[in-house]
């Protein structure tokens, strides 16, 4: 799709949706690759069952399966970065991804996912997060070593996706348009109720063009994650997690980090009574000087299944820890490592570093198609002596000027309606009220707003 012609890719959408209505869906899953349609392989040969299942053999053990996504987003901000008339800004958003699956057999397989993200409209020009005109998404390919009813154990080499927990410290970073992957190597290991991957990865430098991404050639992210399922008794997991980046920016500094994070997390979703526990300890060294610090983040909740509107009442709180005293050489600041975009809110400009927050939130579900959530985000430093961080842990804005704690409230409210497993629809709006820290650091302060609507169709 041609950047100066955005709004063509609208056409396109709603020939898919006509598409869609017709289709034999199957489950789309977050992570394309991890979609699996040998189940079609006797089955009726209409359009979207061929692309599902295409048979390269007599023996149908060799077959491709192809699929991709069309996502549309226009999204306006007001004062963004609570700046008083610093006015409207806009963004028109595009994600399209294509992808190809060659199965040979049952222990081998190839994949390869390419994206194009682009950003149309910004006043100050597109974000990392926003534009990668064309780049290799996936290109891997896996090995299954075991393949039975109790144990599969399976190695993927090559670029690749990856995606763990509730997503605060590895994500894929689906809500924003360009998605995040690493490259190297990964071992996995699965029994019924208990899972293990260890991997070595490297992050490329994420640039704005065709195919111009370049590789750090260096292990960036390392480390192991499992889950153990206890019948009646949860789910936990535990995970080790090692990141080296050369240029770390905090308010303590510019410097080399290589950073340790030990982690576990106790969680169970579903019906009724919810909750998700998560605790992790970081050490390391920030140039000469060590690392210690820490997050805990608590989320209860209860869902009404058996009521009407299915409403659910959560509660969640996260304390971050951010650094004691800016320039003596040690660091507290938790580094939320590749973090999900948007944990606090749809257009944040405070992520999970130093950070104190409550967050209640409610969902109703009207129809099973529909849902809207209402939030409210309560947001303090953790430490007086650091300033606050973006999303991705990057560095914002210094803490030195204000000896306030309160950064501001956010207020948000959205809908997400699921017309069937391939086309879903949502909107969005949040209005961010600034605390005394931003009074402090922001001379010609004011309150940001923001809204959104997106549409995604996935094949």
């Amino acid at each position: 799709m041609s950047k100066r012609n955005p709004y063509l890719a609208i056409v396109v959408a709603v020939c898919c949706c006509f598409f869609v209505a017709t289709a034999s869906g199957q489950g789309i899953r977050l992570m394309r690759y991890d979609e699996d349609y040998s189940n079609l392989k006797d089955s009726g040969r209409n359009l979207y069952n061929t692309l599902k299942f295409l048979p390269l053999s007599a023996s149908k053990k060799v077959y491709f399966t192809f699929g991709g996504e069309i996502r549309e987003e226009i999204g306006g901000r007001i004062n963004e970065d609570w700046i008083k008339d610093q006015g409207f800004n806009y963004s028109f958003l595009q994600r399209y991804s294509l992808y190809a699956d060659l199965n040979i057999g049952e222990r081998l397989r190839f994949f390869a996912q390419v994206n194009s993200a682009l950003e149309h409209g910004s006043k100050y020009g597109p974000s990392p997060v926003d534009e990668d005109q064309l780049a290799v998404q996936n290109l891997f390919a896996e090995y299954r070593l075991i393949r039975d009813s109790l144990n599969q154990l399976s190695v993927k080499i090559g670029r690749q996706e990856i995606n763990y927990g509730s997503g605060r410290l590895i994500s894929v970073r689906e809500g924003t348009t360009v998605r995040q992957y690493f490259t190297g190597a990964k071992l996995m290991y699965a029994r019924p109720r208990f899972t293990v991957d260890a991997f070595v990865l490297e992050a490329d430098e994420v640039n704005f063009g065709v195919f111009d991404n370049r590789p750090s050639h260096q292990a960036n992210l390392w480390g192991a994650y499992s889950n153990l399922n206890i019948q009646k008794g949860g789910n936990f997991d535990f995970y080790y997690l090692g990141i080296r980046r050369d240029d770390s920016e905090f308010e303590e500094g510019i410097e080399k980090e290589l950073r340790h994070t030990f982690a576990t997390r106790y969680w169970k979703s579903g019906s009724g009574f919810i909750y998700n526990l998560e605790a992790a300890y970081q050490l390391g060294r920030f140039g000469n000087g060590p690392i210690n610090a820490w997050t805990m983040a608590i989320e209860l909740g209860y869902i009404f299944d058996k009521s009407r509107l299915k409403p659910t009442i959560n509660l969640r709180n996260d304390y971050i820890s951010g650094d004691r005293k800016a320039g003596d050489g040690k660091l507290q600041t938790f580094n939320p490592l590749y973090p999900k975009g948007g944990y606090f809110g749809f257009n944040p400009l405070i992520g999970p570093s130093n950070l104190i927050d409550l967050h209640p939130y409610v969902t109703l579900n009207p129809t099973e198609r529909l849902t809207v959530q209402a939030d409210v985000v309560f947001n303090w430093r953790y430490s007086l002596n650091d300033g606050i961080y973006r999303p991705g842990g990057n560095f914002n804005t210094a803490g030195s000027p204000s000896g306030h704690r309160f950064i501001g409230n956010t207020y948000l409210l959205s809908a997400d309606y699921k017309y069937n497993d391939h086309l879903s629809f949502s909107i969005g709006g949040q209005y961010f009220r600034v605390g005394d820290f931003i009074k402090d650091t922001v001379p010609m302060w004011d309150n940001s707003k923001f809204f959104n609507a997106q549409v995604s169709y996935k094949f």
